[in-house]
C-alpha cells in the first residue's frame, strides 16, 4: 500500500507539474503572439502613415520642380500648383518663399504690393533691417486664413531660419520640430529647396549660389496620423514621439508596449501602439495551482489549441470573405491604398477592375441561394487562376468582386479583364439547370495623377462597369471621363 502511495503520489506531483509546465507554456505563448500581433500592428500603422506622408511630400517636391521651371512665378502659377496640394487631407497650407537679395528689396515690395516685415514667434511685426539678402513668404495659400504671413521674413525667426538654410545646403526636404505654425494651426513645416533651373547643384556652395527660394507645405500632426487611426483596430490607443517627445496621444507612458520607426522628410518618428487586449493570464495561473490530475492537463493543451485556432480564424474572419475565401472589403481597401501609395512612390501605374455578374439575381431566384453561393464559389476559383500571385483579389459582396493590378498599364489592364469575362463566359456551372454566366468589367487606372484619391478610384471604376452594362452587359469598360459624358448625354 504505501508503494502504491508513493506511485500515485508521484503521479500526482507529476501530472501537477505537467500542467503547471503547460499553463506557463499557455501563458508565454499568448503573449508572444500578443506582442507580435502589437508589433504588426505598430508597423503597418507606421507604413500607412509614411506612405501618406511621402506622397504628399513627393507632391512637394513636384511642386518646386515647377517653380524651378517657371522663370517668373506669378500669383494665378502659384494658386494652380497650390490648390492641387491642398486637396490632400493632411496638407495644410502651402507656400513659395522667394529668396530678394536686399538690392532687388524695392523692386520686389513693388511688385507684390506688401512689404518685407521680421519678428518672431509671438512679437509684433517690424520693418525688415539692413540684411544681405531675405526670405519673405511670397505666396500663401491655406485651409484658413493665416494672419501676418505675406512678406513675413523667414530668415529672421530665429526659430525657422536653421531649418531654411538646412534645406538650402542639403537640396532635400527638411522639417521643422512641432511648433505652432506661422499659416495658423500646430505643426511640422517642410521646406523644399528651388534652384535655379539648369544651374549645378552638385556642391554646397554651387546650392547656395542657385538657390531661388523655397517651396513649403504645413502638415497638422492630427492630420499626419489619420491613416494610423484607419490602420489601427478599434480601442487601440498610439502615442507619436518625436525628438522623445511626445506630441499626440496620451501624456502617460504606456505599459508593454509596441513602436515602430517611420520616416517623415530628414527625420525620424516613433509610433507607439498599446492595444487593450491583453491575454487573460487568470486561466493559466488557476489551471497550475489545481492542475493535480490528468484532465486538467489535457484541459490546458486543448485550451492552448483552442485558443491559437480561434486566433487564427478570427484573422481570417477579419480579412477574407467566409464564403469564396477571397480578401473581403476591408482588406481590399487596405490593398488598394498601399498599391495606389507604391506607385506614387515608385512612378508607376496599376488598374483597379470592378466585376459585377450579369442577371445573378435570376439564378438565386430560380435554383435558389444555395446553387448561387455555389455559383459564386466557382466564379472565384475562376478569379484566381486568372490573376497574378501579385494581384489582389476580392469579393465585395453580393456578386462584385474587385481586382488590383499593380504595376500595370493600361493595355495590359485591358487584356486582364478581357481574358477574365472570356473565362466566366466559358465556365460551365457545375449546378444542373444553371446556365452559363457573364461579367461586366469596369477598368479605372491609377498612378499617373497624383490627385486621384480612393474613393475617386472607385467611383471611376464602377461608373466604368456600369457603363458595360448599360451597353448590354457581358463586356469590358475602360473609365474614360469623354465618352461617359457622351453615353450619359445620349441617354438624355
Amino acid at each position: 500500500m504505501r508503494q502504491r502511495f508513493w506511485i500515485g503520489l508521484a503521479a500526482v506531483l507529476l501530472v501537477a507539474a505537467g500542467s503547471v509546465t503547460a499553463a506557463v507554456i499557455v501563458y508565454v505563448d499568448d503573449h508572444a503572439d500578443f506582442h507580435s500581433m502589437q508589433r504588426e500592428e505598430a508597423i503597418r500603422a507606421a507604413r500607412q502613415t509614411e506612405a501618406v506622408a511621402e506622397l504628399s511630400i513627393g507632391q512637394l517636391s513636384s511642386a518646386a520642380a515647377f517653380f524651378q521651371a517657371e522663370s517668373k512665378l506669378d500669383s494665378h502659377d502659384f494658386r494652380v500648383v497650390a490648390d492641387s496640394l491642398l486637396r490632400q487631407d493632411i496638407l495644410r497650407a502651402t507656400a513659395f518663399i522667394q529668396r530678394v537679395p536686399a538690392a532687388e528689396r524695392g523692386r520686389y515690395e513693388r511688385e507684390h504690393g506688401f512689404a518685407i516685415v521680421e519678428g518672431g514667434p509671438g512679437e509684433q511685426p517690424r520693418p525688415a533691417g539692413a540684411r544681405p539678402v531675405y526670405f519673405p513668404l511670397t505666396f500663401v495659400a491655406a485651409r484658413r486664413r493665416a494672419e501676418r504671413a505675406l512678406g513675413y521674413d523667414l530668415a529672421s525667426d530665429p526659430d525657422r531660419a536653421p531649418f531654411l538654410r538646412r534645406a538650402r545646403d542639403s537640396g532635400k526636404p527638411v522639417a521643422t520640430p512641432v511648433d505652432e505654425l506661422v499659416l495658423g494651426g500646430s505643426g511640422v513645416i517642410v521646406y523644399r529647396p528651388v534652384y535655379r533651373d539648369g544651374a549645378p547643384t552638385a556642391t554646397v556652395a554651387q546650392r547656395r549660389r542657385a538657390l531661388l527660394g523655397f517651396a513649403a507645405g504645413s502638415f497638422l500632426i492630427g492630420s499626419l496620423t489619420n491613416p494610423a487611426d484607419e490602420a489601427l483596430p478599434e480601442e487601440t490607443e498610439y502615442q507619436l514621439h518625436i525628438s522623445k517627445r511626445i506630441v499626440l496621444g496620451p501624456r502617460e507612458e504606456f505599459d508593454d508596449a509596441a513602436s515602430a520607426r517611420l520616416r517623415f522628410a530628414d527625420q525620424t518618428w516613433v509610433l507607439v501602439v498599446s492595444d487593450p487586449n491583453v491575454p487573460d493570464v487568470s486561466l493559466p495561473l488557476l489551471l497550475g495551482v489545481i492542475g493535480i490530475s490528468l484532465a486538467a492537463l489535457l484541459g490546458t493543451l486543448i485550451m492552448s489549441w483552442s485558443r491559437n485556432e480561434r486566433m487564427q480564424q478570427l484573422e481570417r474572419e477579419a480579412s477574407h470573405d467566409s464564403l469564396t475565401g477571397l480578401k473581403n472589403r476591408r482588406r481590399f481597401e487596405e490593398d488598394l491604398r498601399a498599391a495606389m501609395a507604391r506607385s506614387q512612390r515608385d512612378g508607376t501605374t496599376g488598374a483597379l477592375l470592378m466585376l459585377d455578374l450579369d442577371n445573378f439575381k435570376h439564378v438565386n431566384d430560380t435554383h435558389g441561394h444555395p446553387a448561387g453561393d455555389r455559383l459564386i464559389e466557382e466564379i472565384a476559383g475562376v478569379l484566381r487562376r486568372r490573376t497574378r500571385e501579385s494581384d489582389s483579389l476580392a469579393r465585395l459582396g453580393g456578386d462584385e468582386f474587385a481586382i488590383v493590378l499593380p504595376r500595370s498599364d493600361l493595355a495590359e489592364a485591358r487584356v486582364a479583364a478581357e481574358a477574365i469575362a472570356e473565362a466566366i463566359r466559358l465556365h460551365e456551372p457545375e449546378h444542373e439547370g444553371v446556365e452559363p454566366i457573364t461579367a461586366c468589367v469596369g477598368v479605372a487606372m491609377f498612378g499617373s495623377d497624383p490627385r486621384i484619391g480612393f474613393a475617386t478610384l472607385v467611383a471611376e471604376a464602377d461608373t466604368a462597369m456600369y457603363s458595360a452594362k448599360d451597353g448590354g452587359r457581358d463586356g469590358v469598360r475602360v473609365f474614360d471621363p469623354e465618352a461617359i459624358r457622351d453615353e450619359l448625354f445620349d441617354a438624355e
